[in-house]
This record gives C-alpha cells, sequence and structure tokens, in this order.
C-alpha cells in the first residue's frame, strides 16, 4: 500500500479548511447485516469505526440495515450506489454474492466488505483478518491456562488450516507435551463441547460464528456439576461471536481474541478519503483484493481475562511476536 504518500495528503487535507460542501461530496455509505448496530457483533464494531473515523475525517454518512434476504440486500446496495457514495460498505460474509452481481453492473463504483475474501472484483476492497495469528495467540493461551493437559479447538471444516498453521504450533510453543483436538461441526456447538469435556480437555477456543452462549453454557453447568477433575475454561473471539455471560459463570470465559474492525474501518476511510485505496492482494489466486489486518497493525490482540494469564502476560505478549509474522 501507498501508505507513505497518503499519509502526507491525509495531513494536507487535515490543515486545509474543509468547507460543507467538500465534506458533502465525501459520502460515505455503509450497510449493516441483519439486526444492525446492537448485535453485539460485527455491526456494532462497525458502527465503532464510524463513530472514532467521524472524529478525525470529514465524511457525510449514509447507512441502512437488511433484512437478511437476498433481494433486500441488493435493493439497499443499489440505493446506497445511487447516492454518490465515494464508497458503499457492506458488513459481513452475507453480502458477498450480491457484490459479485453489483461490482459488475456498476464498475465504476468502489465497494468493500467486511470479513470475507471471495469477492474477485477489482472494485471491490475485502477488509479480512489474520485468523491465523489469533489462533496462535489462543492455542498459547489455552495450553497455559490448562490444567489436565488437553485443549480443543471447535470450528468449521474450512478452519482446519488455522488449527494446523495457528492453533496447534501457538500451544506447542507454550507446552510442548499438550494433547491437541479439532472439531469440526455443521451446526450446534454444544454436543461437541460435552464430548470434549467428558474426554478431559479442559480449555476450548472457539472459531465459529454466531451466538457462543451454548457452548459457555454446557462449559458453566459442567464445572457446577463438580464432576470434572479441573474446571473448563473457554476462549472466544470478537466480533465474531456474541455471548452472555452472568457474574456466577464468567470466571470461565479466559480470553477473548478481538478483530479490531473499528480500526481497519478507519484505516478503509483514510486510504478512501485521500484519494487511495487498499489494494494489496488477500487472494492472488482467486484474486481478490483489499487488506488483511493482523497483529502489526494493531488489529489482531487477545484480551485476557482469567489471573492465570494476566500474570503470563508478558509470556503472551511474547508470543504476539511470532505470531505476528505468520501468514493466512
Amino acid at each position: 500500500m501507498k501508505k507513505i504518500l497518503l499519509s502526507v495528503l491525509l495531513v494536507a487535507s487535515l490543515v486545509a479548511p474543509i468547507s460543507m460542501a467538500q465534506a458533502e461530496s465525501h459520502r460515505i455509505c455503509l450497510a449493516y447485516d441483519e439486526g444492525g448496530p446492537g448485535d453485539d457483533s460485527f455491526n456494532d464494531a462497525a458502527q465503532a469505526g464510524l463513530k472514532a473515523a467521524s472524529t478525525k475525517l470529514q465524511f457525510t454518512l449514509k447507512t441502512t440495515v437488511t433484512s437478511g434476504e437476498a433481494k433486500d440486500r441488493k435493493d439497499r446496495l443499489t440505493v446506497l450506489v445511487n447516492k454518490g457514495c465515494v464508497i458503499v460498505i457492506a458488513v459481513g460474509t452475507g453480502y458477498a454474492s450480491t457484490l459479485k452481481e453489483l461490482a459488475q453492473e456498476f464498475p465504476e463504483t468502489q465497494f468493500a466488505i467486511l470479513n470475507d475474501a471471495t469477492v474477485d472484483a477489482l472494485n471491490v476492497t475485502s477488509i479480512v483478518f489474520a485468523d491465523v495469528q489469533g489462533a496462535y495467540l489462543a492455542g498459547y493461551a489455552a495450553a497455559l491456562a490448562s490444567r489436565s493437559g488437553k485443549i480443543a479447538m471447535i470450528g468449521y471444516s474450512s478452519q482446519k488450516a488455522i488449527f494446523n498453521k495457528g492453533f496447534l504450533p501457538g500451544a506447542r510453543a507454550a507446552k510442548k507435551s499438550i494433547t491437541l483436538t479439532y472439531r469440526a461441526i455443521t451446526a450446534s456447538a454444544s454436543s461437541v463441547t460435552s464430548n470434549l469435556l467428558r474426554s478431559g480437555h479442559d480449555v476450548i477456543y472457539l472459531a465459529t460464528t454466531g451466538s457462543a452462549t451454548d457452548v459457555f453454557s454446557v462449559i458453566a453447568t459442567s464445572n457446577r456439576g463438580g464432576k470434572a477433575r479441573f474446571s473448563a475454561g473457554l476462549i472466544t473471539q470478537s466480533p465474531d461471536q456474541f455471548l452472555t455471560v452472568d457474574a456466577a459463570s464468567k470466571k470461565f470465559l479466559l480470553a477473548t481474541v478481538v478483530k479490531r474492525v473499528d480500526l481497519a474501518l478507519i484505516d478503509l476511510l483514510t486510504e478512501t478519503l485521500t484519494d487511495g485505496g487498499l489494494y494489496d492482494e488477500v487472494d492472488p489466486v482467486l484474486g481478490v483484493y483489499g487488506y488483511r489486518y493482523g497483529i502489526a497493525e494493531k488489529s489482531i490482540e487477545i484480551r485476557l481475562r482469567s489471573p492465570a494469564l494476566i500474570a503470563a502476560r508478558s509470556k503472551i505478549n511474547a508470543a504476539s511476536v511470532t505470531a505476528s509474522k505468520l501468514s493466512s
């Protein structure tokens, strides 16, 4: 990316007075996913990024919320395109198929999509995150937190590479003798979690999307039953998941791998409004362009919650250096 040149342009734009007409010409449009802000997930993370960007950059904002149906997604994005936006941003992979179609229909419009790397169009910027780096940190933390010596990652079949390249080496870097398990699911992870707990796994990294409450409830219930030798704990990821935690069970939430969508969105808007853009190769085979954010950009981090992991923060910070060098 042409970061140095774009930074100079941004400074110049901030020094010069900006009229209301100029601000109006810098119209940013964003389509939230189902539910809109208030979902404790990507919609909220995107909104936080917009609010932070508005304190640093001059632009007007148009937003919409989809019902989730394919026709509604297309209709809402088309309305935004016709508003003369500098960029039209779609929140979430649910918009991917719609953007593939609209990118061809409106080749002069610049689009972006958050958390998806499947749209192979030059006028679509894919903003994604280095999941392998996050998994490395999760594996490292899980191994440190485990007392049974058995930990697991639950994900989808497509995430096995993230386990092999991230979670597994991260765990082994913390404890060479750790036993690791990967379980792929297609629906609820509750039954898989129960089986893992019965077989002695005491730390689980949940890498799926959606609600993590069911898995957390299984862990909390098992711990309250007192049948296992060691209490189990959960490592989540945000904003991919939302989770309901009460005062009695919060001690079983060990850590959270966080994708800083807000920082990535600020970067995207900064580049866009200075006549630049994010055009790195995200997937050269598919021809997907944009940017993959990771630890080096401070956009992947792990927030520690358990006292034992907080006490080991210096070790985990050191592990972040290794993790930051991993590529997907």
